[in-house]
C-alpha cells in the first residue's frame, strides 16, 4: 500500500499542503467558489456569476417532506424514459462526498446523452462515488454491471441511494480506499468513471496508483474535474508517467462549463505502464 506523502515542497504550495492536512476538504467547502453552484443540502442554487452553468446540469429538485434531492436528466433514447430521474440522500456530515457536485452531475448528464449503447454489456466503475450519483445513472441507463465505490464513511449513503432508485440487480457497493490492493470481489472495468476526485494533494499517488492497477491501455476512462488551484497542476505532473489525456469533444455543454473551470478529459493508460514493451 502506498503511504500519504507528507514532504512539503518550498513556498506557497506548502502552505496549502499545511493547510490541506488539518481540513483535507477545504477546497471544497469554500463558499467562494460554491456560490451559485452547490448548498450544503445538496442544491444547486441561483447566481449571476454562474447561472449559464445550470443549463449544462440536470434540472433538480429538493423535497423537504422526504429531504431527497431529485435530479432529472433529458434525452434523446427510447429506454430508458425520456426523463431518466435520480432520488438521492445528500448528508454533509461524512464529508463533502455526500454532496452532489457539479463535476459529478455535468460526468452523469454527458453519459446520459451518450445512451444505453455506450455502456450495454460493459463492467462500469466509479472511483470516489459519495452519493454515487454518476454510477447510479449509469444503472438506470440499462445493461451494465456498475460498481460504485468509496470510502467506508459514504458506503451507507451508497447504499440507500441504490436502494432509493431500485437499481440493486444493476449496482454494487463496494468499499475501495485509494493506494491499496484492489479487493478480490471487484473485478477489472471496462470503464473507469472518476468525478471531483482531484482535491487533496497528499492522496494525488495513491488515485494514480488505483487507477493503474484497475485499468490496462483499453480500459475507457472519464475524468472529469474542477480546476481550483495550482497545486493541482501536480497531479497531471505526476499522471503523465502512467497516462495520457484527451478533452472529451462531444459533449456539446463542453464550452458551458469549461468557462467554471470544469473539465471533462479521455484518459489513456500508457502500453509501457502494462507490464509490455
Amino acid at each position: 500500500m502506498l503511504e500519504l506523502d507528507t514532504s512539503l515542497p518550498c513556498g506557497d504550495i506548502a502552505q496549502e499542503e499545511q493547510l490541506d492536512h488539518l481540513d483535507p476538504l477545504r477546497h471544497l467547502k469554500d463558499d467562494t467558489e460554491l456560490e451559485g453552484i452547490i448548498s450544503s443540502d445538496g442544491l444547486t442554487r441561483p447566481s449571476a456569476s454562474v447561472s449559464e452553468l445550470l443549463t449544462a446540469l440536470p434540472e433538480q429538485s429538493h423535497s423537504v417532506e422526504d429531504g431527497l434531492l431529485k435530479l432529472s436528466f433529458t434525452h434523446r433514447w427510447d429506454s430508458p424514459p425520456r426523463l431518466l430521474s435520480i432520488s438521492l440522500v445528500v448528508d454533509a456530515a461524512p464529508g463533502c462526498g455526500g454532496l452532489a457536485w457539479p463535476a459529478g452531475q455535468i460526468l452523469a448528464n454527458y453519459l446520459v446523452q451518450k445512451g444505453p449503447k455506450y455502456i450495454k454489456g460493459k463492467t462500469v466503475l466509479e472511483l470516489g462515488s459519495g452519493t454515487g450519483l454518476v454510477g447510479l445513472a449509469v444503472g438506470a441507463l440499462g445493461d451494465a454491471k456498475v460498481l460504485i465505490t468509496d470510502q467506508a464513511p459514504l458506503l451507507s449513503i451508497m447504499r440507500s441511494n441504490v436502494s432509493l432508485n431500485n437499481l440493486q440487480e444493476r449496482v454494487m457497493v463496494a468499499e475501495l480506499n485509494w493506494g491499496s490492493p484492489i479487493p478480490a470481489d471487484i473485478p477489472p472495468p471496462d470503464i473507469i468513471l472518476a468525478a471531483d476526485c482531484v482535491y487533496f494533494e497528499p492522496a494525488f499517488p495513491l488515485l494514480i496508483q488505483t487507477l493503474r492497477d484497475l485499468s490496462n491501455s483499453n480500459t475507457e476512462i472519464l475524468f472529469c474535474y474542477k480546476k481550483r488551484r495550482k497545486a493541482d497542476k501536480r497531479f497531471f505532473t505526476m499522471l503523465k508517467k502512467t497516462f495520457a489525456w484527451k478533452e472529451v469533444s462531444d459533449d456539446p455543454n463542453r464550452q458551458i462549463y469549461s468557462r467554471e473551470a470544469i473539465t471533462l478529459v479521455r484518459l489513456f493508460k500508457l502500453k509501457s505502464s502494462n507490464g509490455s514493451p
